[in-house]
């Protein structure tokens, strides 16, 4: 009995831990990310700068290969969807090897990288286990999709279609 009671405590955590979520946690939304200008600025600034727009979050690392894969689809996603605002997050482990990621991926849009890449504080705060990772926001800047990887690019496509109507 106990084993069951477990096993079934065990399966809850787990679906409760991969659940979507509707709004960020205050120690995401208090921690700062580098900018390319070299300030500092709070990830509740950040999405600030966006409201009433539709955004995409995008964690990524230049040294990660699936998230090198994606870059046509997020390219392919920035033409289909131009009304949509796009911010990148790096991981990377060093802002040098983060520009020049993005010069060389040629992303367009805003640009930050966590201080303390992926197992720091900010990828605790947002629930960060695998990257490439996407976090869409709605206009009334709501969290409408928590968590997508790679492999969710329909699911995305059709999410930013009925968000821009």
């Amino acid at each position: 009995m106990n084993k069951i009671l477990l096993l079934v405590f065990a399966v809850i955590s787990f679906s409760c831990s991969q659940a979507q979520k509707n709004s960020f946690s205050k120690e995401a939304l208090s921690e700062t990310l580098l900018a390319t200008d070299g300030k500092q600025v709070t990830f509740k600034n950040i999405l600030k700068n966006h409201k009433g727009k539709t955004l995409v979050i995008e964690i990524w690392a230049s040294w990660c290969g699936d998230c090198v894969k994606a870059m046509p689809k997020i390219k392919e996603l920035q033409t289909n969807n131009p009304n949509t605002a796009y911010v990148f997050i790096s991981m990377d482990k060093t802002a040098d090897k983060w520009k020049e990621g993005i010069i060389k991926h040629e992303l367009k849009g805003e640009h930050y990288m966590a201080n303390d890449q992926m197992k720091g504080v900010f990828g605790k705060a947002i629930d960060l286990d695998w990257i490439p990772r996407y976090i869409i926001i709605d206009k009334t800047g709501k969290i409408v999709i928590y968590r997508a990887i790679e492999t969710d690019f329909e699911k995305i496509n059709a999410t930013l279609k009925e968000l821009n109507k």
